[in-house]
């Protein structure tokens, strides 16, 4: 039975970060479940910088299943959709409110239709993981909807949309088990810290690319899985070790070995794509000569400044120990990636703008006024590529999930439909 008195819809409204792999993910064991062929450890992102946020929304007046993405109507038709979705209301219970009027039993969800509203922050598709924020979003969003109980189930349903988004269920530092059991029951993110455990960190984004990537992630798995060599190797051999030592220097707080190990796993993640038949590319030139960059300030130094990282696209994830060296970086990467002329500097670097200031640059003047990095001996580093890098994007470890206010639902309480 259902009912509800007053608007006839019941909604709930949600918001879940990204995250990004410092150890990666990268082939499936299994298709269907989305079970990995090695462990995962990623850095949630601060969902004030880089979030979806998804209402969902029941009525008994609702014909279908329906969603809309950033503004756009999309299909539930896929498998991944329609996994979640069941999974979902299998594990629903009870919603009862006498004084609000609604009275829905688990059974009941068998039958009710949602309508989904989601919109993320930050580039869809991209190689910035929103398909990771937007599964556990929804996921999220739908138990609370819903009254599931054994939230710690959770993970396992995330993972069914987007491998990567049972880590976006959680906060700070989390590790996926690619597990044992066949029937992905044990294939689950682990929280190894919260995001205060190490808050010094500072994340910075170079945007090169929003556009969607040629070859989804997806389908670039299943060719390495079927066709890269390294890809065993690396697997068996290297990514059971490299876990471990990054889960201790994450306890330990050690950016040295933190950072070796996250450009190193990055490396070799884009070196297996490239060992896969056909080749696949997802950085960029611009790609390239961040790492450039980075490397040739890591090495005059002695040891890492900063790490990089890139997932399946051309953007590459920046973290830094501290301010101070975040500011430097910023510092570097504006001499090397100016805005255009007659750009906004506001709109140039988003996020926690705050480092603007520690970096001395309060104005487009002072990004033309910056000096080359004292690294940089050779005259062939020193060309600048104005307008590679659409924006900057300064974050932190995040949080994970959380329910929002009822002012910021995406869907109108009387229509059912997308404001």
């Amino acid at each position: 039975m259902f009912q509800v008195s007053g608007e006839g819809m019941l909604m709930v409204t949600a918001r879940a970060p990204t995250n990004i792999a410092v150890i990666k993910y990268w082939g499936k064991r299994d298709e269907s479940l989305i079970l990995p062929i090695n462990d995962s450890i990623s850095v949630t992102l601060d969902p004030d910088h880089l979030c979806t946020t998804t209402t969902v929304a029941v009525s008994p007046n609702f014909e279908s299943d329906r969603m809309w993405l950033n503004g756009k109507e999309i299909s539930l038709s896929g498998g991944r959709y329609q996994s979640c979705l069941k999974e979902i209301r299998q594990q629903a219970g009870d919603v009862i409110d006498e004084n609000k009027g609604i009275c829905i039993k688990g059974e009941d969800w068998q039958k009710l239709h949602v309508h989904i509203a989601s919109y993320n922050n930050f580039p869809t598709a991209a190689g910035l993981a929103s398909s990771a924020a937007g599964f556990a979003c929804l996921v999220y969003a739908l138990s609370k909807l819903m009254n599931v109980k054994e939230q710690y189930e959770l993970s396992a349903i995330a993972r069914q949309g987007s491998g990567s988004a049972c880590r976006s269920l959680y906060g700070g530092f989390v590790k996926w088990a690619m597990g044992n059991d066949v029937n992905g029951s044990d294939s689950i993110a682990i929280q190894l810290a919260r995001e205060t455990h190490w808050s010094d960190l500072v994340i910075l984004i170079a945007v090169v690319s929003s556009h969607q990537k040629e070859i989804s992630s997806t389908t670039g798995m299943r060719e390495s899985v079927e066709t890269s060599e390294l890809l065993l190797q690396r697997s068996q051999n290297i990514v059971p070790k490299r876990i471990k030592q990054m889960e201790e220097a994450i306890r330990n707080r050690d950016f040295t070995t933190f950072a070796k190990l996250t450009s190193a796993d990055s490396n070799q993640f884009h070196a297996v794509c490239l060992d896969t038949s056909p080749p696949i590319f997802y950085m960029n030139n611009t790609s390239h000569r961040i790492i450039n960059c980075i490397e040739r300030w890591n090495q005059s130094e002695g040891t890492p400044q900063v790490s990089y990282t890139f997932d399946a696209g051309p953007n590459a994830v920046m973290f830094a120990p501290n301010r101070k060296v975040a500011s430097l970086l910023l510092q570097r990467l504006l001499f090397y990636f100016p805005p255009l002329p007659g750009d906004d500097l506001s709109s140039f670097v988003i996020g926690d703008q705050s480092i603007l200031q520690e970096a001395g640059i309060g104005s487009m003047k002072d990004v033309q006024s910056l000096s080359p990095p004292p690294e940089t001996k050779d005259s062939k580093f020193l060309s600048k590529h104005g307008g590679s890098v659409s924006y900057f994007i300064c974050t932190r470890p995040g949080r994970g999930p959380e329910l929002r206010a009822h002012g910021d639902a995406l869907i109108h309480p009387q229509t059912g439909l997308p404001k």
